[in-house]
C-alpha cells in the first residue's frame, strides 16, 4: 500500500510539472537541444560527400553497424531514432500546448504591436511547422525512397543525394528547410538557455552570439550540399 501510494504521489507530480508552464517550457528545451546535438552531428556526416562517393558510402554504412559486435546491425541507429522521434514529439507536443495556452490567456490582442515578440513567435511557429513537413518529405525521400526522383538505389546514399538535388524541387524544399531551421535555432538556442536558467544578464549577449553563430554555421553547412550538386562540385 506504501508503494502504492508513493508512486502515486510521484505520478502526481510528473502530471503537475508537465501541466505547468515552466514544465512544458523545460521540456521544449531540453527536446531542442538534443535535436541540435543530432544536427551538429548530421551535418559533419553531409559533409563527407564532399570527399566523394567512397568516402560518403562508407559513412552511410558505418552508421548501421555502431556498437557492433555488442549491438546488431542498426541497432544503435534504430536507437538515435527513436530517440528523435521522441524529442521531435514532445517539442512540438509543447510548442502547441503552450501555443495554445498564450491565446487563451490572451483572447484579445495588444493595442500596440510588439513587434519583436510577434516577429520571433512567428518566426518559431511557422518554422516549426515547415521543419515538420520537410522531415516528413525527407525521410520518404531519402530513407524509404518513396518520393525519390528516379530509382532509389539501397545502399548507395551517395547517388541518391545527387539525385534529389539534380531536381529543381529537390534543392527549393531542402533550401528553404534549411533557412527556417536557421531561424528556429538562432531563437530557440537563446530561449532554451533561458528556460534552463543557463547564464545571466552579464552573459545575455554571449548566449545570443553563440545561437547565430550555430544558426549561420549549420545553415552553411547543409545547404552547402544542393549547392554542391547543382555546381558540379558533387558529382
Amino acid at each position: 500500500m506504501a508503494l502504492a501510494t508513493r508512486t502515486d504521489r510521484r505520478s502526481s507530480k510528473v502530471r503537475t510539472r508537465w501541466d505547468s508552464t515552466i514544465g512544458k517550457k523545460t521540456v521544449m528545451a531540453v527536446s531542442g537541444l538534443t535535436m541540435l546535438l543530432y544536427l551538429v552531428a548530421h551535418v559533419m556526416g553531409n559533409l563527407k560527400i564532399f570527399f566523394g562517393p567512397q568516402e560518403f558510402n562508407h559513412y552511410a554504412h558505418w552508421l548501421r553497424t555502431v556498437g557492433e559486435p555488442f549491438m546488431h546491425y542498426e541497432w544503435t541507429l534504430w536507437l538515435v531514432r527513436i530517440v528523435l522521434v521522441v524529442a521531435v514529439v514532445a517539442h512540438a507536443t509543447s510548442a502547441y500546448q503552450l501555443s495554445r495556452r498564450g491565446i487563451k490567456a490572451r483572447p484579445t490582442p495588444y493595442v500596440h504591436a510588439r513587434h519583436r515578440a510577434s516577429y520571433a513567435t512567428r518566426t518559431m511557429r511557422w518554422g516549426g511547422i515547415i521543419l515538420g513537413l520537410f522531415l516528413i518529405w525527407h525521410i520518404l525521400d531519402l530513407t524509404t525512397g518513396t518520393v525519390h526522383p528516379g530509382g532509389f538505389q539501397q545502399g548507395h546514399p551517395y547517388q541518391n543525394v545527387v539525385d534529389t538535388f539534380s531536381t529543381w524541387y529537390g534543392n527549393v524544399i531542402y533550401i528553404v528547410a534549411m533557412l527556417a531551421l536557421g531561424l528556429h535555432i538562432r531563437h530557440g538556442f537563446w530561449s532554451a538557455a533561458q528556460t534552463l536558467g543557463i547564464g545571466s544578464r552579464a552573459c545575455d549577449r554571449a548566449l545570443k552570439a553563440i545561437g547565430d553563430v550555430l544558426a549561420l554555421l549549420l545553415t552553411a553547412g547543409f545547404v552547402a550540399v544542393p549547392v554542391g550538386v547543382m555546381t558540379g562540385v558533387v558529382s
